[in-house]
């Protein structure tokens, strides 16, 4: 699923020349004397599902073009969506009437790769890009064509949820499970849709997208908290922009948000008593955000049968066997 691509292992000298043969595939990329002699940094991790690609790039001031000699000899048609995470870029569209997109203030740059552009990147910049097929997009969006180098900003509640997903994407993608990756990337997808198609009215399944990155940030935001004894639903709603019955409503196949976060605790403790570890049972409790060993005795004989102590014992024979 995922690929990486560096220039770093170049000679100085061959650094630009090897960026442009690789991204040559769908861009034309200019040359210059000084980049030559001074070198390049670029790199690109690729994300290759059934039905998009995702990039995440990272380069010195470059320039890039999609002219009408290069679309007429090659097959890509996607629509591509940029997001500028650090530097700035500027596009160009046309040929006419020209239609130039300044990302200074960071947002979502629309491009139908069937028309041309012309984009700068004056400073070192990090943008990820999402490569949509036409037939999901234009499912989504009437005239479809019409996006191409429009910028949104993040002027919303939709566009700010959708930013926030992307930063903590470029964080934690690296070290996401296969299965996580795919959904997540999906879900940034629809979102982005969402945004250029129907920003006053969400669809059905814009709306289930919009849920789906909301649960896993709240249940990112649970799993780095759970040592906390504070963390709570109080605590959660403080953190983020829910009414009290929608957070309720988005943990019911838990069993209820209190018991997520107490089975999360639990999890973590259970595979705590297991390990090598000096900690008494007193201890763990504690760690996992339970006021009083008993509470923990209790909740944990009730999840898994047996009590802490019978637990370690049980699981420290089966490593040693």
């Amino acid at each position: 699923m995922r690929q990486q691509f560096t220039v770093m292992n170049e000679a100085a000298n061959l650094q630009m020349l090897a960026w442009s043969d690789y991204v040559g595939r769908i861009l034309d990329v200019p040359v210059s004397r000084a980049q030559v002699a001074s070198g390049f940094r670029g790199e690109i991790d690729t994300y290759v599902l059934k039905d998009m690609i995702y990039l995440d790039s990272r380069t010195d001031p470059v320039s890039q073009a999609r002219t009408p000699a290069r679309i007429s000899t090659d097959n890509m048609r996607d629509y591509v969506f940029h997001v500028v995470i650090e530097g700035i870029a500027e596009t160009v569209t046309g040929p006419f009437p020209h239609r130039k997109s300044a990302q200074f203030v960071p947002g979502i740059l629309a491009l139908d790769m069937n028309q041309s552009m012309r984009m700068e990147r004056p400073t070192r910049a990090r943008v990820l890009a999402f490569f949509l097929p036409r037939p999901m997009v234009e499912s989504v969006i009437p005239q479809a064509e019409s996006i191409h180098g429009r910028v949104i900003a993040y002027t919303s509640p939709l566009t700010h949820l959708i930013r926030e997903q992307l930063v903590a994407l470029c964080r934690e993608l690296p070290t996401m499970p296969e299965a996580d990756i795919e959904n997540t990337l999906h879900n940034c997808a629809q979102l982005i849709l969402a945004a250029y198609g129907r920003q006053a009215r969400l669809s059905d399944g814009a709306r289930a997208a919009a849920r789906a990155v909301m649960l896993g940030r709240i249940k990112h935001y649970i799993q780095s908290n759970l040592h906390r004894e504070e963390l709570s639903p109080d605590n959660i709603l403080s953190a983020f922009p829910l009414a009290r019955p929608t957070l309720y409503r988005m943990f019911e196949h838990e069993g209820g948000l209190s018991a997520y976060i107490r089975h999360c605790r639990l999890r973590e403790a259970a595979d705590e008593l297991v390990r090598s570890t000096p900690m008494t049972v007193a201890q763990i409790a504690y760690r996992w955000g339970f006021s009083y060993a008993s509470d923990f005795t209790r909740a944990f004989r009730r999840a898994y049968g047996m009590a802490p102590q019978e637990f370690r014992s049980l699981g420290l024979e089966w490593l040693r066997g």
